[in-house]
Order: C-alpha cells, then sequence, then structure tokens
C-alpha cells in the first residue's frame, strides 16, 4: 500500500460541490491500486475572509507544507474582489511552493462536439505550459494620486533568466516526451524588451532539445489560429498572461471550461503541488448541484500521475472519455440536465 497526505481547499460555491466528486473518484481508484490517501480539509474561502480578514491562517503556507499534494476547488464570491481572493490564496501558495509550471492539457472528446468545427476528437490534444510566478503578475508596480485628474497606475513584468530557462526546459522536454512539436506565444514585435528577451532563451534552450521541432507565434495570430486550425498544436509554452489566457481559449474550443484541469507544479518535488479545476466558482449555480466535476476529477488524475501512478490516472481520463463517448450522461453546461452527482456516478461505473 502507498499511502498520499492531501491537503484539500473546497473554497467557495461550486467548489465544494466539485472536490467531493474527486475525492470519490481517488478513492475508488485507489482502491484498485492500492493507494490511500489521508485527506485533511481546509475552510480557506472567501466566506472566510469575510469572518476573519484573510483567506488562510498566518500560518497557513506551513499547514500545507506538510501534504504529499494539494486539492483546490474554486475560489470567488460576491462582495470580495478578485485580486484579494487570488493574491490571499492561490498565488501565495504558488510562490511559497516555487510551482512555476502551470500544466492545462487540452482535449477534444468524442461525444462533446466542440463549438469550432475545426476541432475533432482525436485530432485535438495539446497541452499549455503557462509561467506560473513571475512575467506580467508580479508585484512590482503602484498607484499614484489617486482620486486626481493625473491619477496613474504601474505594473512592472518581471521576466528573469533562471524563471523562464526551467519553465522552458520543462516544456520542451514535456515535447521531447510526448514525440511533438512546441509552439513558442511571443509578441517581441510590440513588448520590445521582455518578449525578445524570452525569444532569446527560447532559441537558446531549443538548441539544447534538438530532437523538438519548434517555432513562434505572436500571440494575437496564435489566438486566432486556434480557433482556425487547433489540430497543429502539441505543447504551446507562454508566459503568465499569455498562457492563462491561450488556455482559457482552449478549453473552450474543447466544449467548456467545466471540462478543463490545471496543475500547478514544482517539478523537483521540493515542495507540494497544487491541483485544480480552470472553472471559477459559478455563484449563480453555486448549490444547486449542478456543476460539472469533470475538471475537478481530471485535475485529481493530473495529481495521481504527478505522485507517480500514471496508470492509475490513466483510467480515470478514460473513464471520463468512455462517458462521454457512449452514455447521454451531460451536466447543464455541456447540454444536459444530469447533475454533478448523476455525472459522478456515471463515471464509477466505468471505473
Amino acid at each position: 500500500m502507498t499511502n498520499h497526505s492531501i491537503a484539500l481547499i473546497p473554497g467557495d460555491g461550486i467548489g465544494t460541490e466539485v472536490l467531493p466528486a474527486a475525492r470519490e473518484v481517488l478513492d475508488t481508484i485507489g482502491t484498485r491500486h492500492c493507494i490511500t490517501f489521508t485527506y485533511e480539509q481546509y475552510d480557506w474561502s472567501c466566506e472566510r475572509y469575510l469572518r476573519h480578514g484573510s483567506m488562510m491562517p498566518e500560518d497557513g503556507l506551513e499547514q500545507l507544507r506538510r501534504h504529499d499534494a494539494i486539492l483546490l476547488g474554486a475560489v470567488g464570491y460576491p462582495g470580495v474582489p478578485d485580486h484579494v481572493s487570488l493574491w490571499g490564496l492561490l498565488i501565495p501558495i504558488r510562490r511559497a511552493f516555487n510551482q512555476y509550471v502551470n500544466l492545462r492539457p487540452i482535449r477534444v472528446f468524442e461525444g462533446l462536439p466542440s463549438p469550432v468545427r475545426a476541432a475533432m476528437p482525436g485530432e485535438v490534444d495539446f497541452v499549455v505550459v503557462r509561467e506560473n510566478t513571475e512575467g506580467e503578475y508580479s508585484e512590482i508596480g503602484g498607484r499614484m494620486n489617486r482620486g486626481f485628474p493625473d491619477e496613474m497606475a504601474v505594473q512592472q513584468a518581471v521576466f528573469t533568466r533562471p524563471g523562464v530557462t526551467r519553465l522552458l526546459d520543462f516544456a520542451f522536454g514535456l515535447a521531447e516526451r510526448r514525440g511533438g512539436t512546441l509552439t513558442s506565444a511571443t509578441k517581441s514585435n510590440g513588448i520590445v524588451h521582455t518578449m525578445p528577451f524570452w525569444d532569446e532563451l527560447v532559441a537558446e534552450r531549443g538548441a539544447a532539445h534538438p530532437v523538438v521541432e519548434w517555432n513562434q507565434e505572436h500571440i494575437d495570430a496564435l489566438a486566432a489560429k486556434f480557433v482556425l486550425d487547433p489540430a497543429r498544436f502539441d505543447v504551446v509554452v507562454a508566459s503568465n498572461l499569455f498562457g492563462d489566457i491561450l488556455s482559457d481559449l482552449a478549453a473552450a474550443v474543447a466544449g467548456g471550461i467545466g471540462i478543463a484541469p490545471s496543475a500547478n507544479l514544482n517539478p523537483p518535488g521540493e515542495y507540494p503541488s497544487m491541483f485544480e479545476p480552470v472553472h471559477g466558482s459559478a455563484p449563480d449555480i453555486a448549490g444547486q448541484g449542478v456543476a460539472n466535476p469533470i475538471g475537478a476529477i481530471w485535475s485529481a488524475a493530473m495529481m495521481l500521475d504527478h505522485l507517480g501512478h500514471a496508470g492509475a490516472a490513466a483510467e480515470i481520463t478514460d473513464a471520463i472519455a468512455r462517458v462521454l463517448a457512449t452514455t447521454p450522461v451531460r451536466t447543464r453546461d455541456l447540454g444536459g440536465s444530469a447533475s454533478a452527482t448523476e455525472f459522478t456516478s456515471a463515471l464509477l461505473k466505468h471505473l
């Protein structure tokens, strides 16, 4: 038997509905593969912020440090600004635990038509590798002259050689393992300092990975090609902001943001990595039981793979594919009427 200690952070809204589904799937697959999980749940959320003035306690990161991985539901609540919830929970976790890779797989499943005509099942299967700790989402900047006619805001992007290089080495390594190609997102024709620096490092690391065929695309043209010809991509590597935007666009191409998973990885394994569905807390449907659990379940599968259980992870994603391909069970966001519980039950039957 192998045991893993997992920190559960359901968060807000539908996060509290999809995380139990992911846990049920983990326990089921764990029984088959002799894997057990010890869960510790934390109530860190916007509701906690409204009660206590903080998203998590002062020693929150120390509490998480002792776990093997973190599984998060969703964060966000009306009345709490998004920058408060993000910088009060997710970004501190990502940075304190050096989770410098944000990994977002994109796949068009049989039985779940894409809104994009060119996106066919079996042809669209790629991954966005997003820089996760620096870039455009830096803390450097400020505001001056608030309330005056000449009010101003300054936000500095930060691109470091170590930060970009380690991300690129991960992305090129992933392309090598997949036997595919790599596309770098840039905007060096308009952003005069950081993006040419990014391009130089891509060329440098590309030379160190000669078996990988690579190219670069300006972000605006790349967004168009995601829609016009999504099957051409395999590994797409991008800065923090560009990767954030591209991965949400790609999720929509795949059929809906409710199915999209993500992983915040510390590749060396020095700290716990965090796994979360891409969708938000969706307060408009929270409490109705109609949330789509696929993103959370797929994120749990990514967690298993990261923890060294690739076979168990593949069984979960295969089960998702079989349910979509062979049954009419769909949650409301996918055009059906199934509840989160009903979809999870269908998935468990296939497991």
